[in-house]
């Protein structure tokens, strides 16, 4: 499965962003798919997730303002992302559990900044 990120660019902070990740091919009966992000000098940390029966879970610090969701019939996990803040400023990754295996997108860059 090859996953393509896409939406991410330059918000201000109190802002919007919807990033998007589509799949190649269909990713029925995926275990979970999930955002990750990097900022530059830290580690990777798992943003949101959403299991196959829709339960989500979301870090702290973007509880209330982010939100995942997914397209099946587009193959698509979205991650709506309001009230920006500069400390979300960071690379942000897609991943797909599925039948054992991670797939993870190319990486999508969203800088906040007035």
């Amino acid at each position: 499965v090859q996953l393509q990120a896409s939406g991410g660019g330059l918000a201000q902070p109190g802002g919007s962003l919807r990033l998007s990740c589509a799949a190649s091919r269909s990713i029925f009966g995926y275990t979970s798919m999930s955002w990750y992000r990097q900022a530059p000098g830290k580690q990777r940390e798992l943003v949101a997730i959403i299991d196959s029966d829709g339960t989500t879970g979301y870090i702290d610090s973007v509880k209330g303002r982010f939100a995942i969701s997914t397209e099946n019939a587009k193959n698509t996990v979205y991650l709506q992302m309001n009230s920006l803040k500069p400390e979300d400023t960071a690379v942000y990754y897609c991943n797909v559990a599925q039948l054992g295996l991670s797939y993870w997108g190319q990486g999508t860059q969203v800088t906040v900044s007035s």
